[in-house]
């Protein structure tokens, strides 16, 4: 079984310095995790990508291109369909080896996650090739700080869930940039309370009177159903890093299915019991 997180969110989230982090961290503890970069218009990053689609495609050769005339967003898809098409290109880069753990540090355009076909049919091809993924889905925690905020990213995390339809973890970035308050003021989120959410909306605006209902109905149904819980991350915190990786190392059962290891529990034969025996007695 090879493993696999395919790190989504939107641009700036925090998503490659999230690879960098992990494999950082997994480096440290003796485990051999890699990154490969799918993001076409990545221009910086710190980590060393075993494979990257820019040596396949760019979204800027793709955007002067004078017969397509894509922008910067239709580019984007355009590089990850011609990805999907040549498909053969990323499993030679990816190899063959059965315990592999690979991180996919993708593009920032929200749309790939949360309506379209593409990444779910990256992931399923993946899926073919004996990957077992998990959906990261990162969101930046400074906007997420008040209630209308905290409900529109929770219900992009419900749509990136139900779209690619893989086992998935939502992870709050960049904590460690946040103020002691905001940072206290974030708890009510990370085990949301409706009442507290909708406090934020009870304004007395046009707005917040006409709509107030459906907020209500979607704050309750985010606490009835658990359908959306985020991990905060703080990458200055290693214990907290270690939590985070732990986390999403259950929810692919990374590591389960190694053998056992038989010689832990092997025990002597009968006549190295009776020399011992007589030694003991000699």
């Amino acid at each position: 079984m090879r493993y696999a997180q395919l790190v989504i969110g939107p641009a700036g989230s925090g998503k490659s310095t999230y690879c960098h982090t992990m494999a950082v961290h997994a480096e440290n503890e003796k485990k051999a995790v890699s990154v490969v970069n799918l993001d076409p218009a990545a221009e910086y990053f710190e980590y060393a990508p075993i494979a990257d689609i820019r040596d396949l495609i760019l979204v800027d050769d793709v955007m002067e291109d004078e017969d397509m005339k894509f922008g910067p967003n239709g580019g984007l898809v355009f590089c990850m369909e011609y990805l999907l098409e040549n498909f053969t290109w990323l499993m030679e880069q990816l190899g063959d080896d059965d315990d592999d753990y690979i991180l996919f540090d993708c593009p920032g355009q929200i749309e790939l996650y949360t309506h379209m076909t593409t990444m779910k049919d990256l992931t399923k091809a993946l899926q073919n090739i004996n990957f077992q993924i998990c959906s990261v889905f990162i969101v930046d925690a400074q906007f997420m700080v008040d209630g209308a905020k905290f409900i529109s990213g929770t219900m992009a995390a419900l749509s990136v869930m139900v779209n690619l339809e893989l086992p998935h973890v939502n992870i709050l970035s960049k904590m460690d940039l946040l103020s002691k308050s905001a940072r206290n003021q974030l708890d009510n989120y990370l085990e949301p309370d409706p009442h507290v959410l909708l406090g934020d909306f009870q304004t007395g605006t046009k707005w917040n009177d006409k709509h107030f209902r459906l907020t209500e109905a979607i704050g309750r149904l985010i606490e009835d159903f658990s359908l959306v819980r985020f991990i905060p991350l703080n990458i200055k915190d290693e214990e907290n890093i270690g939590d985070v990786f732990l986390t999403i190392a259950n929810t692919i059962q990374y590591g389960e299915d190694a053998d056992v290891k038989t010689k832990d529990f092997e025990y002597p034969d009968d006549d190295d019991d009776c020399d011992d025996r007589d030694e003991s007695f000699s």
